[in-house]
């Protein structure tokens, strides 16, 4: 197996600190937290921005400086989210692009979440995936259905995303597919051959969808993004769920990827 990429996702769309006090909005709080979970064996940091209301926003001012604070701090991979709750139109969502970050999240489909749609139609997709291509960015294909596989194959014969592809394999978004055994194996299996992957589990399957990950051979996510309590009652930190996940790979003999090592993988280099 490769060594264990760790993605750390601190903040997200909606998690606020009314839900978690230690969910980290401002661009300070932001990079202090990616700083202590690289410590702690994060190689990569999946970026939402927040505005001075704390509200999702895909203003790249923002997230410059998000990513300049964080490079003050350590090298750590920077990917950022161009998800459709920060910005509606393709413009928005892919203004951060112009930074190059070494990584950007690409929604291959449409899909539910719980009050709304994440809406990715084939032009915005399209629209996204050239912007990424062109700043030499790679993608990561965020796959909520089983269909945004297909998809990201279809973009990619369309020469707008390079292979091998990288997914991130979302699961139990409600409305979405379920966090199952049966759910992760089948979409590991639906994969392209040379892929690599990494898995994240909203909620209560946060624990079983990574661990099953970090056995299986793919990477994991962890982070408030996904999930906002350590057990029932107990409210979780970015830094508690990092450090869960390399416990967890010591126990299976599964080494963790420093930045670099995670960049060899991934092919960032």
């Amino acid at each position: 197996m490769d060594k264990l990429i760790i993605t750390v996702a601190p903040t997200g769309n909606v998690p606020t600190k009314e839900h978690n006090p230690n969910v980290p909005i401002t661009p300070d709080e932001i990079a202090e937290c990616v700083h202590r979970c690289y410590q702690k064996g994060a190689a990569v940091a999946h970026i939402h921005a927040r505005d001075v209301e704390g509200k999702p926003t895909a203003d790249p001012k923002v997230f410059k400086e998000i990513i300049e604070k964080i490079k003050a701090k350590c090298n750590i991979i920077i990917q950022i989210s161009t998800g459709a709750r920060a910005g509606k139109t393709a413009e928005e969502r892919g203004a951060a692009l112009d930074l190059k970050p070494e990584m950007a999240s690409l929604a291959t489909g449409s899909s539910n979440f719980p009050t709304g749609m994440n809406a990715n139609s084939p032009q915005l997709i399209e629209y996204l995936a050239k912007k990424m291509l062109d700043n030499n960015i790679k993608p990561e294909i965020e796959v909520f259905d089983c269909a945004m596989i297909s998809n990201a194959e279809y973009f990619a014969r369309k020469g707008l995303i390079k292979t091998p592809m990288h997914f991130n394999l979302v699961m139990n978004v409600p409305g979405s597919i379920k966090g199952t055994p049966k759910n992760l194996l089948h979409l590991v299996e639906s994969l392209p051959r040379g892929s690599t992957w990494t898995v994240c589990g909203i909620g209560n399957k946060n624990l079983q969808m990574t661990s099953m990950g970090l056995v299986l051979g793919g990477h994991v996510r962890v982070g408030l993004e996904d999930v906002l309590e350590y057990e029932k009652g107990v409210p979780a930190s970015n830094e508690m769920l990092v450090e869960r996940i390399v416990r967890l790979a010591k126990e299976f003999n599964r080494k963790i990827a420093t930045p670099d090592e995670a960049r060899e993988i991934l092919g960032l280099k």
